[in-house]
């Protein structure tokens, strides 16, 4: 999905833990390829109703110094935008040996599935399926997330 130089270059920018892209110069390619990528796969996998990416994505930094993590929780929720959230999709920014820890875990079903952690590689899921990122205990975790929205599941 995204080149390493790409990758690279988006962690580059990215000044602060959590970073929306909106707010950066010149990434409206970012957008535009994460949009793209989630109208195919929906297309082939979904068919959800989706109408709009209404939210930014973000750039993330899980660091080693406060083991970062996110535990376990489901993307849709209270408030305007995140209860339309239909689809979560998640690039990995950071190459997979720049960092231990750090796993995108899903649970589609009783098991937990971990997401590829080749820099570059997408992960998209539903946003109601609970997920997590496990504590960084080296280095840092770089990824980019956004969120497609439509009306509610019926």
């Amino acid at each position: 999905m995204y080149s390493p130089a790409e990758c690279d270059a988006l962690v580059a920018l990215a000044s602060a833990d959590l970073v929306w892209v909106d707010d950066l110069s010149d990434s409206g390619w970012v957008m535009e390829r994460l949009t793209g990528a989630v109208a195919a796969a929906n297309r082939a996998l979904f068919g959800f109703d989706i109408e709009d990416s209404a939210e930014s994505a973000q750039i993330a930094c899980y660091g080693a110094e406060r083991q970062g993590h996110f535990g376990w929780h489901s993307d849709i929720g209270d408030g305007r935008l995140a209860a339309r959230r239909k689809l979560t999709i998640v690039a990995q920014l950071s190459p997979a040996g720049a960092y231990d820890g750090g796993a995108l875990e899903i649970r589609p079903s009783a098991q937990t599935v971990t997401a590829d952690r080749a820099q570059g590689s997408v992960t998209l899921f539903p946003s109601y399926l609970l997920h997590r990122v496990t504590p960084v205990t080296a280095g840092a975790r770089f990824s980019l997330t956004l969120w497609s929205h439509g009306p509610g599941f019926r």
